[in-house]
């Protein structure tokens, strides 16, 4: 009788182990493909924040030139 117990719990304790395997290489597998989404997702925010922030800094140049030139016009002006 112990020999077919031990024979019992090495089966039962080599099943656990594969399915362990097994499921840790699912949650992996699904971790990285997590992983990998939520990074093509911060990627493209990211391209999109900078292609905003270029623009913004392309606007902000370009009023800063009209102001300039309009203030360089007002200086020689009369005040009176």
């Amino acid at each position: 009788m112990g020999f077919m117990l031990r024979v019992r719990l090495a089966s039962f304790f080599a099943g656990a182990a594969a399915a362990a395997a097994g499921g840790g290489y699912f949650l992996y597998k699904d971790y990285k493909l997590a992983h990998d989404s939520t990074a093509l997702q911060v990627k493209g925010l990211h391209d999109h924040v900078d292609a905003r922030y270029k623009a913004f800094d392309k606007r902000l140049m370009a009023l800063e030139g009209q102001k300039s030139t309009e203030s360089s016009q007002d200086i020689g002006a009369p005040s009176d």
